[in-house]
């Protein structure tokens, strides 16, 4: 069981919020629509109402992620075609996942948006960015410090549409009682940096005090983009004694723990 708080705002420079979100149980989804002319808004929107028919329900399988990503794509891609310009979104976020009696999060990311984990004091990038600066960090041509003002760090090499035909990651870890998810669009992570992020995330209790605080502090520091922030709070984790799952899906990151953090992340 989860408590959750969500947060969107357009930001300072940007006449349309491209941004769409979902943050009801068991899905909690950040989407960051490109394209111009009302095709990133519409991109977004589209791939939000794939996810939202699975409301209500207490946990899903990856098969049930997968299958709204395919039909997504397929929604974005009629976009590009029906004269809405290079229409195309990110996706990244949680859903909640039971195995063997156990509580899990099932982490789905595609392009820039990102997911973290802020558990025992620590804040941890579990999405790994789809972006050409992430590719010159991990290529060692440049630092995640670099990274933060280099001008390419909006160009993703993976996105829902826009002509890409990327897949989505996943990651698979155990829940944990006390857990604190974040998922954002780059319009946090760009102005905001980790320190401040989990400052707020330890000294603030309230979810929807987090989220307002940190899209306000992304405003505060010029608000280039659109923000959209969600946090999700553990409160409640099914488990039994047993073994991890344990499974030959290739597509999946089986740590227990969440990946190292990409660019600007902590580790």
């Amino acid at each position: 069981m989860v408590t959750t708080a969500a947060a969107t705002h357009p930001g300072l420079r940007r006449a349309l919020n491209e941004d769409a979100h979902l943050a009801s149980a068991p899905v909690f989804l950040v989407a960051d629509g490109m394209g111009g002319h009302e095709a990133g808004e519409r991109a977004s929107a589209a791939v939000i109402t794939e996810f939202a028919r699975y409301i209500g329900r207490p946990a899903l399988e990856l098969d049930d992620v997968r299958h709204a990503l395919t039909l997504a794509r397929a929604s974005v891609e009629e976009l590009s075609t029906s004269g809405n310009g290079r229409a195309g979104t990110t996706l990244s976020g949680v859903v909640i996942a039971s195995v063997d009696g156990m509580g899990y999060w099932l982490t789905v990311n595609i392009g820039d948006s990102r997911t973290y984990r802020f558990a025992d004091g620590e804040l941890e990038q579990i999405s790994v960015d789809h972006s050409v600066v992430q590719e010159l960090i991990e290529s060692g041509e440049l630092t995640p410090e670099e990274a933060v003002s280099d001008r390419r760090r909006n160009i993703i090499t993976r996105a829902i549409g826009a002509s890409s035909t990327g897949d989505a990651d996943y990651w698979m870890f155990p829940a944990e009682l006390g857990d604190r998810i974040l998922v954002c669009s780059d319009g946090l992570t760009s102005e905001v940096p980790d320190a401040r992020i989990r400052e707020v995330l330890a000294t603030e209790p309230d979810p929807q005090l987090v989220v307002d605080a940190l899209t306000a502090d992304a405003v505060a520091a010029g608000g280039r983009d659109n923000i959209t922030v969600i946090v999700v709070d553990a409160v409640s984790v099914a488990s039994r004694p047993g073994t991890l799952l344990a499974t030959d899906d290739a597509d999946i990151d089986l740590d227990t723990r969440p990946r190292e953090a990409a660019a600007g992340g902590v580790r």
